[in-house]
């Protein structure tokens, strides 16, 4: 079995660390204080994020515990975040984990075994324990990841253990944090940001940024922003382009059905124009938007295994049947 490189992280217990984890896992986002050498053009396949057992104890004892596993896939490599992301953050108006990667929450295991019944090697399980005793930074290790994939009953080649169907693997929500101080929070979906206000400076700068970028190329633009947001011509040309935005990493954007299925018509030439990482001053009335980096996407039709439904309508039984 081939072996695939892990991020592992011991996230604690503490109000602001559960509260990051479930705005990380909200936002499909990741973090660490300060970068390592061996971050550098390192390309992480998978993260752990673990939770529930104390790190500072010796390996033997480590090793004889249990603790919350939230597996990811790690989209992308590390890079250095200029956007207040995580509520800290924005609480202290500082950059406190500034080197970043995205997260696609992929299955949530509880009360696995640390030592050698459980799906880890044992030196991935103590790159957890060495996690929580330096800051949650994360620590790289080589492992299979066959173990952890079939606990999870996420299905994989095992040729190719990092191709991993969104549409097959049970995936998480931030609402499934558990810790000991759980902090309240509103229901919340993939990269919502609570804020309206904020929220809507995000899209306009995206949107923004997009519309320069066409026009740059000499093309027409015309704001819609249903069933798409922008509308492009150039001769007898026409291009449809989907705009998303997010102060956090360019993992996953959510979708509406509506936003699918016009992708996917043939009829349509359709463009996916993503800005990450954008930075917003909220002390200023109005909010000030600034920077990004964008992930640009044309003649785009998202692929059934990249999607996973969020949300179902349920059709109610016909009691006068």
């Amino acid at each position: 079995m081939r072996s695939s490189t892990f991020v592992m992280v011991h996230v604690g217990q503490s109000i602001e660390a559960q509260r990051n984890l479930e705005h990380g896992i909200d936002t499909l986002s990741w973090g660490f204080p300060e970068k390592k050498p061996e971050y550098e053009d390192a390309r992480p396949q998978f993260a752990v994020l673990a939770t529930g057992a104390s790190p500072r104890v010796q390996l033997g004892e480590w090793l004889q515990g249990t603790a919350t596993l939230y597996l990811f896939q790690v989209r992308g490599g590390f890079y250095e975040g200029k956007a207040w992301h995580w509520p800290d953050e924005e609480a202290e108006r500082r950059l406190k984990y500034p080197q970043r990667f995205g997260i696609e929450p992929l299955a949530k295991l509880e009360d696995v075994p640390l030592g050698p019944d459980g799906p880890l090697t044992e030196a991935g399980s103590d790159a957890i324990r060495r996690s929580g005793t330096d800051r949650g930074m994360g620590k790289l290790v080589q492992m299979p990841a066959d173990r952890i994939l079939e606990l999870a009953g996420i299905p994989f080649d095992p040729d190719d253990p990092e191709d991993v169907p969104l549409d097959k693997s049970p995936g998480f929500t931030a609402e499934q944090v558990d810790g000991k101080k759980k902090p309240q929070r509103r229901r919340r979906g993939a990269g919502y940001i609570s804020d309206p206000k904020k929220r809507k400076v995000i899209e306009e700068h995206a949107e923004r940024l997009a519309t320069a970028h066409y026009v740059a190329q000499g093309w027409e633009v015309e704001k819609l922003g249903k069933p798409y947001d922008l509308r492009c011509t150039r001769a007898d040309e026409e291009r449809h382009v989907e705009v998303k935005g997010t102060t956090g990493a360019a993992t996953s954007v959510e979708l509406t059905i509506n936003e699918v299925l016009h992708a996917r018509d043939k009829d349509n030439t359709v463009d996916l124009y993503v800005v990450s990482d954008i930075k917003v001053d909220t002390s200023t009335n109005d909010y000030t938007p600034s920077g990004g980096t964008v992930s640009h996407y044309p003649d785009w039709e998202p692929a059934e295994e990249d999607l996973r439904p969020r949300k179902y309508e349920y059709r109610l039984p016909d009691l006068s049947a």
